[in-house]
């Protein structure tokens, strides 16, 4: 600190008079033209100071990149440095997501003897609210349906919701994780599930021969009967541009917004309704949309018209025994089967009326509804095996990379849920105080949300499933990696015997085509050609070539 004193003082002595004009505090700098003023000492020669140099660097910063192609965070711009957080409870004029959507909303108060049931939207929730919680109710669960802000800023509200929560909550790529706070825990984790996707027949009927050769999605037996047409092409494949002006059709509407959105049916059944749903490309895909479009083209489950929806749940878990889900468009998979459970008397829920119970029952729900996903890719990795073992080709790798691509995106989903489930297993209950700050009350050091020893007990169910579906798609990978290996392998194999051809026929004419050229050289006295016929060529060449090949293989 002294060191630093002296040297402010040396450089900047009483001595020196600067008459550069003082800029008012509004004008930017930047943006003002360079001016000639230096400072001056005492005999009128010029000193450049440490500022001058420092002003003159801030044009170079003022260069970089904040942004690559910005995403919209929660229906707002997202900048580097921006306040952290969401703050329910501020003015309107400030910072607030623009986002706004009628949600379904169910809330299902119970205890061990009685069960009430609402469903509400985003005008009926704020009165519904504002009725004192009946106090019979020991356990209250808010299932939402849709991201709305009014919907969001009044539970916010009322619980009294972290705004970095409510930051995570808006924002629809988060990762897998649990953060405790003073009365309440927020917990996010991805849901995966198969979703049918919303297709144009006529188009598919328009484009049915689009691909050359083998269909590159596990289905290659169908494309041996139409040797012919790939034939030909292959024949007309060098006369056509890289990109045909009629482009391939899309299995699903590819108008995606900024997000990632895409409209598909909400489940793998035709019958559902159409929504808006991220698959599992488009939820890491990034910015490339050219790659994204061709990855799902490319998918090993496109060929049955399936894919995989992901979307983003958050679930609150709050002191007062209340759980508050969001969810993007899968509330009803989820209420399905934990509805029943709660108008039963006998079940669990019911007879522990906890919050935290109810907590491991959605966790499990969201689980069991990816394991379909993980057979469905089971069935097309069996698919591309047969393909392999009965007629390797060279395409079946594209489709292999494209499968194992998309193994390692679902398996980067489930694997952190097995920490989620270990975090809540772990929570320590009992809060510590301390001292408190500025005359305020004392507060708790520690999350006062308890996990009851039932819970902890079927999070291990919970944590099985997810380290079940893991080893299995370990297997899948394995066992496309091996593929991978067996195709290059084959190739290679039928090279080496192509080759080996190649060799004997070469040993075969090489005695030939020296003889040819011995015989073929211009001679005024050739006896060998002169004097006998071309049998006598064939009476060396046939007894040199059988020599030379017996000696070379």
């Amino acid at each position: 600190m002294t060191e630093s004193q002296d040297f402010t003082a040396q450089d900047f002595s009483p001595q020196r008079v600067s008459t550069s004009p003082r800029r008012p505090m509004h004008i930017d700098l930047e943006a003002q033209p360079p001016t000639q003023t230096h400072d001056v000492d005492v005999s009128g020669a010029p000193i450049h100071s440490p500022t001058e140099s420092v002003r003159q660097r801030r044009i170079n910063r003022s260069n970089t990149v904040k942004s690559y192609r910005p995403e919209r965070r929660g229906g707002q711009a997202w900048q580097p440095g921006a306040e952290p957080g969401i703050d329910t409870s501020a003015p309107v004029e400030m910072r607030q997501p623009k986002i706004h959507e009628i949600c379904q909303i169910t809330t299902v108060d119970f205890s061990q003897t009685e069960v009430q049931q609402h469903e509400l939207d985003n005008d009926t929730l704020g009165p519904f609210m504002a009725q004192p919680r009946p106090d019979w109710a020991v356990c209250r669960w808010i299932n939402v349906n849709g991201l709305s802000w009014d919907v969001v800023k009044l539970l916010g509200n009322h619980y009294g919701l972290h705004r970095l929560a409510i930051e995570d909550l808006i924002n629809p790529r988060n990762r897998t994780k649990a953060d405790w706070y003073t009365d309440h825990t927020y917990m996010v984790l991805p849901l995966q599930k198969l979703i049918h996707l919303h297709s144009n027949s006529d188009c598919d009927s328009e484009y049915s021969d689009w691909e050359d050769g083998p269909r590159e999605n596990g289905n290659v037996a169908k494309s041996r009967n139409s040797k012919k047409s790939s034939v030909l092409s292959k024949v007309t494949k060098p006369f056509r541009s890289r990109r045909s002006a009629k482009e391939p059709p899309k299995s699903q509407d590819t108008s995606a917004d900024l997000n990632g959105y895409i409209d598909a049916h909400k489940s793998s059944s035709v019958d559902a309704p159409v929504t808006r749903v991220r698959t599992l490309q488009r939820y890491h895909g990034g910015p490339n949309e050219e790659r994204i479009d061709f990855m799902e083209k490319h998918s090993a489950l496109a060929s049955k018209n399936i894919g995989v929806g992901v979307e983003q749940v958050s679930i609150f878990l709050t002191a007062d025994n209340t759980v508050i889900a969001f969810f993007e468009n899968s509330a009803d998979d989820i209420e399905e089967p934990i509805l029943p459970r709660l108008r039963t008397a006998e079940t669990i829920l019911r007879r522990t009326s906890d919050a935290s119970m109810l907590t491991q029952a959605i966790l499990d729900a969201i689980i069991d509804i990816a394991i379909p996903v993980s057979t469905a890719y089971q069935d097309a990795i069996g698919e591309l095996e047969l393909d392999v073992l009965t007629e390797p080709h060279i395409t079946h790798t594209t489709s292999l990379y494209v499968l194992t691509s998309e193994i390692a995106q679902f398996k980067s989903n489930i694997s952190p849920i097995v920490n989620l489930v270990n975090a809540l297993r772990d929570h320590k209950s009992e809060p510590l105080s301390t001292p408190g700050i500025l005359g305020k009350p004392s507060k708790l050091s520690s999350s006062s949300v308890t996990i009851s020893p039932t819970t902890i007990t079927y999070l291990g169910d919970v944590e099985d499933h997810c380290i079940l579906i893991t080893q299995g798609l370990d297997q899948m990978r394995r066992a496309a990696d091996n593929m991978i290996d067996l195709i290059f392998n084959t190739h290679s194999a039928r090279q080496n015997e192509s080759m080996k051809q190649l060799t004997i026929v070469t040993i075969l004419f090489l005695p030939l085509t020296f003889l040819t050229g011995y015989f073929g050289m211009n001679f005024d006295r050739f006896d060998g050609v002169q004097k006998h016929s071309d049998s006598f060529f064939w009476i060396i060449a046939i007894p040199l070539a059988f020599v030379t090949s017996l000696y070379l293989m």
